[in-house]
């Protein structure tokens, strides 16, 4: 399992966060992104679609009064399944446990049939210089595998809407729907090591913008875990969970290769 560091480099030294992990990144043989706020802009726009879902299942039950926030869903949510996003945000509301399984279930529906909606060419964009990443990542021999608490038919539409395909741009998708423990479990690592005949742990890379992502590599006991700066949690939120080093963005991993 990958220890806490306890001196984390700040995100603020750019040339120190990546000279921290030099030596580490030498050893990586597969690298393990998340997607929305790591790989792919889209504005935390399916935190909002969870905060909306949850906030029409509340007022259409009546109970308009607990209406919930960006930041709760932000702080509680981000990086998970989202059936299990809905639940956990709603647990930290005054609630019965009976009202939070039926909201679940109601906020849960709602969520899908939005985010199917609100995700376009309009909406989504990789961040600039991902592809180039990849590229250069699997030119230097390493794999690139995404993995994500999306289900795999929305999952897929981003790579469709992107232009990006398993098989060239990435080595595998890894989705939510492909095991029975999303994240903090270490599931997702796994099957993607086994998927492209990884069997050192301490081989893998995993890259995420929330503290579930870097507890994710840390319990899948990954060489190397990274918090990002460019989705859904700040600094002090991540450093919480002990990454490796924080980066500003993913793309600063290019001047490692």
């Amino acid at each position: 399992m990958n220890t806490a560091n306890n001196n984390i480099i700040s995100s603020s030294s750019h040339s120190d966060s990546l000279n921290s992990i030099k030596n580490k990144f030498f050893d990586i043989k597969l690298c393990v992104f998340d997607m929305a706020g790591t790989t792919v802009d889209e504005s935390n726009l399916v935190y909002k679609t969870v905060c909306n879902a949850i906030n029409e299942a509340l007022k259409s039950t009546g109970k308009s009064d607990k209406q919930v926030s960006l930041e709760l869903c932000l702080e509680y949510g981000a990086g998970k399944e989202k059936r299990n996003a809905i639940r956990d945000i709603l647990n930290m509301i005054d609630l019965s446990d009976a009202d939070i399984e039926s909201l679940t279930d109601t906020a849960f529906a709602a969520f899908k049939v939005n985010l199917a909606t609100a995700y376009s060419k309009d909406t989504l964009s990789e961040f600039e210089g991902m592809s180039e990443l990849f590229e250069q990542l699997k030119a230097s021999g390493r794999k690139v595998v995404l993995n994500t608490g999306y289900d795999a038919k929305t999952a897929n539409k981003i790579l469709t809407i992107l232009g990006w395909s398993v098989g060239d741009q990435v080595d595998a998708l890894i989705t939510a729907d492909d095991v029975d423990n999303g994240r903090p479990g270490p599931d997702m690592i796994t099957l993607a090591m086994k998927q492209v005949n990884i069997d050192n742990s301490q081989q893998v890379l995993k890259a995420g913008d929330s503290g579930i992502d870097i507890e994710e590599g840390n319990n899948a006991g990954c060489g190397l875990v990274l918090g990002v700066l460019s989705g859904a949690q700040n600094e002090q939120q991540l450093v919480k969970y002990s990454p490796d080093t924080i980066l500003d963005k993913l793309t600063e991993l290019k001047e490692l290769i």
